[in-house]
């Protein structure tokens, strides 16, 4: 089973971890093609969901990996109208963290912050809530006890903006530095699971 991607192979999706997908690639000298988009489409569905089929009819053609977890309600279903698939993993957290370490933190009251929110919070998160404060700080303190911030090798430092979050929301920070590791094994398993696909069609075309 290859792990390597193919000439035709592009990389559809959020673009939250943009900076440390491109690095593996670079890293793994893997033959993939990136399309990222705005990760602030997250708090509109209606947005998400026709950038994601703006982007699969834009690079029709093409071996089409789906960079997004369950990001949608839809998600599967659109997925399955272009018989197309995505990575595996529940958000871009999990497929950074893994599941156990994933959950762990989040049955923890963790609310989790990457770089990408952090320096575009107004526009990605907080205009979702309007521009009372109060109401908030009521809402991310409802169920959450801390904001986990992760540092990647490929972050910058966003502790200022992390810090001014923090004290708008009414939560603790707490930080933690993430290696590439299971990103990577998650790219690494749709490149191969792709590659299953393409092996499945070119045999049942020569049976």
């Amino acid at each position: 089973m290859s792990d390597k991607a193919t000439p035709d192979c592009m990389l559809l999706g959020c673009g939250i971890l943009q900076a440390e997908v491109r690095w593996l690639i670079k890293k793994n000298g893997w033959q993939l093609d990136t399309d990222f988009l705005d990760s602030s489409l997250h708090v509109n569905f209606e947005k998400l969901a026709h950038a994601l089929q703006s982007g699969i009819l834009r690079n029709r053609g093409r071996d089409v990996i789906v960079f997004y977890g369950c990001c949608h309600p839809r998600m599967e279903k659109i997925l399955e109208t272009a018989h197309i698939f995505r990575t595996a993993g529940q958000n871009c957290v999990e497929m950074l963290l893994g599941p156990e370490r994933f959950m762990a933190e989040l049955s923890d009251g963790a609310f989790f912050l990457l770089e990408d929110w952090a320096l575009r919070w107004d526009e990605a998160i907080g205009k979702t809530f309007g521009d009372n404060p109060d109401v908030t700080r009521e809402i991310f303190q409802l169920s959450n006890k801390s904001l986990l911030c992760l540092r990647t090798p490929c972050s910058g430092d966003f502790e200022a903006e992390a810090i001014a979050i923090g004290e708008k929301i009414g939560l603790p920070l707490r930080w933690m530095d993430v290696d590439l590791q299971q990103l990577d094994r998650v790219l690494r398993e749709a490149m191969s699971h792709r590659q299953l696909i393409e092996d499945s069609k070119n045999q049942g075309m020569t049976a």
